[in-house]
């Protein structure tokens, strides 16, 4: 069976800091851009007290300091050092790695068929990199990439899912599309999230309800495959 997980650093940037800062750890953590200008980074404590993305730091610099806020200015060194480290561990429990951004990456875990074995593997995998550089995961796994992005958010807002989330029957499936917004899906913009809203389309369950003709003509073959993709049909090389 072709499996694929998604392991995703939980609020990266704000993690990396609390490694060298560990007493702000369960306390309240931002992390501006490049020229203090907005915020790019929340910790969990943070959104909490409404701190919204990309916020002009100026704006909301006396909440900040109300709730006794963290701020950090952004360290791009200490964070590519951090991401080497956690996707140099993750190498070695999969010789299938495909690193996607600073703070996720892809793992083939296909034709490990015995699933519950396979969370089991993956949850000390969690833990084990959690320990071994400070920076907490989450890991989704599915049939698809798509499908495998979508259940990593669910391991990271769910505690019950002890940090990793396996999507592998229809039930399922059918499940978690029908609480997924279609604007968080991977490979839905904004533009498409509109259009989509448009046409009374809400959850991703609401968008393979429409036709693959429909799509191709609203979405074009990009969207088909997004498409495809929650419908466990692998498409993403």
């Amino acid at each position: 069976m072709e499996l694929f997980g998604l392991a995703d650093c939980n609020n990266f940037y704000c993690s990396c800091e609390r490694v060298f800062h560990p007493d702000l750890r369960n306390k309240p953590v931002v992390v501006l851009s490049n020229n203090d200008g907005c915020i790019i980074a929340r910790s969990e404590e943070s959104k909490a007290l409404g701190i919204k993305m990309g916020e002009p730091f100026y704006q909301v610099k006396e909440r900040l300091e109300q709730n006794d806020v963290a701020v950090f200015s952004s360290n791009y060194n200490l964070y590519g050092d951090m991401s080497r480290r956690v996707m140099s561990l993750l190498s070695t429990y999969t010789p299938r790695l495909d690193i996607y951004s600073v703070d996720e990456a892809f793992l083939d875990f296909s034709g490990m068929d015995d699933t519950e074995h396979l969370v089991k593997y993956c949850r000390q995998m969690v833990k084990s990199i959690t320990k071994g550089t400070g920076i907490p995961i989450s890991l989704g796994i599915a049939p698809t990439k798509t499908l495998a992005k979508m259940a990593s958010k669910f391991a990271k807002k769910y505690k019950g899912y002890e940090s990793v989330c396996l999507i592998d029957t229809d039930e399922k499936r059918e499940k978690a599309l029908r609480l997924f917004d279609i604007g968080d899906v991977w490979g839905i913009g904004h533009r498409h999230t509109q259009k989509l809203a448009y046409h009374g389309i809400k959850t991703a369950w609401d968008f393979i309800q429409k036709s693959e003709s429909w799509v191709r003509k609203e979405m074009t073959v990009t969207g088909v495959r997004t498409w495809k993709e929650l419908q466990g049909e692998s498409c993403i090389s």
